[in-house]
């Protein structure tokens, strides 16, 4: 069964890179120019963390995932978001995940805190599951 990729941007902490190596499926870092510049083939999913710096007009979404948006096509495979956040940030916890939901009309398919826990790698990888099973036909 085809798996449904994983788009993923990590900061230096590499915590997002860290949960999305360990999902056991093709995974893309957004970091590296060549899959910025690419285009997924079929259904694809987001993981994005959201990062805030105090500043209330700064904005929560990592440039490279911005980039990555910004093709049709891109957007329209997309599939669903799934968010690496810090509880911390208060009102902001989610806010780049959520701010895409909002704007691309897609579900956030799970959210969790930092880099995860061993029950958030294990839900996220039956979500994905889930979606395998539901594009296993898609082309395109």
């Amino acid at each position: 069964m085809v798996q449904v990729p994983v788009y993923y941007f990590s900061s230096g902490s590499g915590m997002v890179k860290l949960f999305a190596t360990r999902l056991g499926r093709p995974v893309f870092d957004l970091g590296n120019r060549h899959v910025r510049r690419s285009v997924p083939e079929g259904p694809w999913v987001l993981l994005t963390p959201s990062y805030k710096t105090g500043n209330p007009d700064n904005d929560a979404l990592p440039e490279p995932v911005r980039r990555f948006l910004r093709h049709p096509l891109t957007r329209r495979r997309l599939v669903g978001i799934m968010g690496s956040g810090n509880r911390n940030f208060g009102a902001h916890y989610q806010a780049a995940a959520r701010q895409i939901a909002r704007a691309s009309g897609r579900p956030i398919l799970f959210e969790f805190e930092l880099q995860g826990t061993p029950w958030d790698l294990e839900r996220a990888r039956e979500i994905l599951a889930e979606l395998d099973a539901r594009y296993s036909h898609v082309e395109g």
